[in-house]
């Protein structure tokens, strides 16, 4: 496998597409036959480092590190000298005589790329404000799941252009897939990260574009997906972002410009109402369960090749 190199995942730009073809049949595997991978990480320890709440994160990485025979030690970063104000850099060297791997869920994508660049471990970016690579694993497995392929198919991603946004671009580019982000004036994505996602795509077949208009990106598409209008950290933009994407809610309407056979994708949690109408995501063209479900899997898939 090429990605016995792998090191780290930060932004699934260390991935090539033969990289990512390869971690997606693994997690298949690994969810189709998960006692085959039962021992793979004995003796191996997982810290799992939390400066954002999480729901998702924290039970599929604890639980994926128990059922591949591993330790996870859960970390709060309120619990840590990190929080009185030491190093990171101190932090990932003490991490590094004591534990084999690292996830952590943070703000600043640039803790990530340090402790990379500093320690000595495996580092996975669990979410950062600019990239949130192990969801979209997971949402590519449901894709690859529901369609058999990755290749080729349409994904409009509908919302603010933000860590989703940006990481659905670079795995769906490195997929090989068409993807395409409508968001409002001004809640565009990173175009540092477009730009890396276009190049991408241009080697694989696929394709990158942005709109402002929603109903004109979701027109023929296979996948429909979105998120949450203000994440976490914005909440005081809350009442203007509801105001300024009034008219960018996944709803019955939208979705019936989509495939007949499209799927719904949410990364979790969801505001009903919001982002996405109630009988969207209960809705039978809803995967979304599935595609939570599916971050055990994927991350399963990502240990086992960062550390067996």
């Amino acid at each position: 496998m090429t990605t016995k190199t792998l090191k780290h995942m930060l932004t699934l730009e260390e991935l090539t597409p033969t990289d990512l073809d390869e971690l997606i049949q693994l997690a298949l595997d690994v969810k189709h036959d998960p006692s085959a991978y039962g021992k793979t990480l004995t003796g191996k320890k997982v810290a799992l480092l939390f400066e954002k709440a999480s729901t998702r994160t924290r039970m599929s990485f604890e639980v994926g590190v128990v059922e591949l025979g591993g330790y996870p030690l859960f970390l709060s970063g309120n619990d840590l000298q990190i929080g009185r104000g030491e190093p990171i850099t101190d932090t990932i060297r003490v991490m590094s005589r004591y534990v084999d791997a690292l996830m952590i869920r943070t703000y600043a994508h640039g803790t990530v790329e340090t402790l990379a660049e500093v320690g000595s471990i495996p580092i996975i970016n669990g979410l950062t404000d600019t990239h949130h690579p192990c969801q979209v694993l997971a949402d590519l497995l449901t894709i690859e799941e529901t369609f058999g392929s990755r290749q080729g198919k349409v994904l409009t991603y509908i919302g603010d252009g933000n860590n989703m946004a940006h990481s659905l671009m670079l795995g769906g580019a490195l997929s090989g897939m068409h993807v395409r982000i409508a968001s409002p004036d001004g809640y565009t994505v990173d175009e540092t990260i477009y730009n890396k996602s276009v190049a991408l795509a241009e080697a694989t077949g696929g394709s990158v574009t942005l709109y402002t208009d929603p109903a004109i990106a979701t027109v023929g598409a296979d996948i429909v997906y979105t998120d949450v209008f203000a994440s976490m950290g914005q909440e005081s933009e809350a009442e203007e972002r509801l105001h300024r994407f009034a008219t960018f809610q996944v709803d019955g309407a939208l979705m019936a410009k989509a495939n007949e056979t499209a799927i719904f994708l949410h990364c979790l949690p969801a505001h009903r109402g919001e982002e996405v109408a109630a009988d969207v995501i209960d809705g039978p063209q809803s995967l979304v369960f599935d595609q939570a479900e599916n971050r055990l899997h994927a991350q399963k898939a990502l240990m086992i090749t960062l550390l067996a």
